[in-house]
């Protein structure tokens, strides 16, 4: 959309599939027969399987909003959806864009159209809840995202619901809120969620979850012989054990091969999902992982929590840029289980797969305290000051022990 990338260049050629044996068909599966294992297609033909993978995806959510079909409001999942933005955007050089929702697509959206080259946009994300990345950060770590996207330009109204979008002759001009207030818009952007695809599921009888397909650790659905990951599929958080969406790339990809390799015979299990993700808008890079203290609380977790400022590098190196970071922990058995991590340099933001692994691996308050990063004056900054260490040590006074 931003026009750094061709379609083509980010999915799997087909030539390289068909090099490694694959064959491939362009065609749309309308039915599958789970008796007969056999897969029809939108053009007559009829496939035999052994085995069969689902990765149906999901598609943008649009709520029952009035005017949500007018010429000019637009929502982003896939490439299709790319491309008619790009085209929307190469007609209109400036105007009045809303963007709907703060999550990470919304927010990365916003911030590639104001950088866009030979435009001038005027911004506005309005946001239901009471910060943007809602989900990804909490109140005291999304103040310096809204208070540095503000100085970038961006008008960001926080608390506001949506009640109607204002058409004129089929096209969008407008956005009322509850409030009252009307926001004059020539394009709206809508991203407030997705929905997983499983109306193929749902037609040969497979167990739906809460938020898709249901399968087991070793992506088997209630069919032994049928497999499905991805957006499609109903995840388990791994903190808290409960179904989740967990709609994110990183899942996606490991389900795809743990279920490649429960056909080839191996039992890996998947062990569910932390949310981990990340973002980039102007400068700064925004990554998490976990639970927020937020979230933990609706969980009925109490919890402690410490907020770092660092550096991109040791003080005496020229080009230092601040970071922050937050790591939570549970407070009653002192394991991590979430972090937070504000940056205006991009390398720091990768400390929050360090996070991941804390995480995964169970370490405690106590044993964060001894952690120690791989130093070099020019990456990181100085042994003393490694900000994870310095949160579980705060976080260590905290709890008094």
């Amino acid at each position: 959309m931003a026009g750094l990338v061709t379609s083509a260049s980010i999915v799997v050629p087909d030539k390289m599939l068909e090099g490694a044996g694959i064959t491939v068909v362009h065609d749309e599966v309308t039915a599958v027969d789970s008796q007969r294992k056999k897969v029809e297609t939108s053009t007559g033909g009829t496939l035999a399987y052994d085995k069969l993978y689902l990765a149906t995806g999901a598609r943008s959510f649009v709520p029952p909003i009035e005017g949500s079909d007018l010429d000019g409001v637009l929502t982003l999942r896939g490439v299709p959806d790319a491309e008619r933005i790009r085209e929307v955007l190469d007609r209109s050089k400036n105007g009045k864009i809303v963007c709907i929702g703060a999550g990470f697509i919304s927010m990365e959206v916003a911030s590639l159209l104001a950088e866009k080259p030979g435009s001038a946009f005027a911004i506005t994300v309005v946001e239901l809840l009471d910060r943007p990345l809602p989900l990804m950060l909490d109140r005291d770590m999304a103040a310096f995202v809204k208070q540095y996207l503000e100085e970038k330009g961006l008008h960001i109204l926080t608390g506001e619901r949506v009640e109607r979008l204002v058409g004129r002759n089929g096209k969008v001009v407008g956005v009322e809120l509850a409030s009252g207030v009307v926001l004059d818009a020539d394009l709206v952007f809508m991203n407030v969620g997705v929905r997983p695809n499983v109306g193929l599921a749902q037609s040969i009888g497979l167990e739906m979850g809460r938020f898709g397909i249901k399968v087991n650790e070793f992506q088997e659905t209630s069919d032994p012989d049928i497999l499905a990951g991805g957006d499609c599929v109903e995840k388990i958080n791994f903190l808290t054990g409960k179904p989740t969406p967990g709609q994110l790339r990183g899942p996606a990809v490991v389900q795809g091969r743990l279920a490649a390799k429960r056909l080839a015979g191996y039992s890996v299990a998947f062990p569910g999902v932390i949310d981990a993700g990340g973002c980039k808008m102007f400068d700064m890079t925004i990554a998490a992982t976990g639970l927020t203290e937020e979230r933990a609380a609706q969980e009925g977790i109490a919890t402690v929590s410490a907020v770092v400022d660092s550096r991109s590098k040791h003080g005496m190196i020229p080009g230092v840029r601040p970071w922050k970071i937050k790591l939570v922990f549970n407070r009653d058995n002192q394991r991590l289980i979430g972090g937070q991590i504000v940056s205006y340099d991009i390398a720091p933001a990768r400390e929050i797969d360090a996070v991941s692994a804390f995480i995964l691996g169970g370490r405690t308050i106590a044993e964060l305290t001894t952690f120690t990063s791989a130093c070099n004056p020019d990456i990181s900054s100085e042994p003393s000051a490694e900000p994870i260490t310095i949160a579980a040590e705060q976080a260590l006074q905290k709890i008094g022990r």
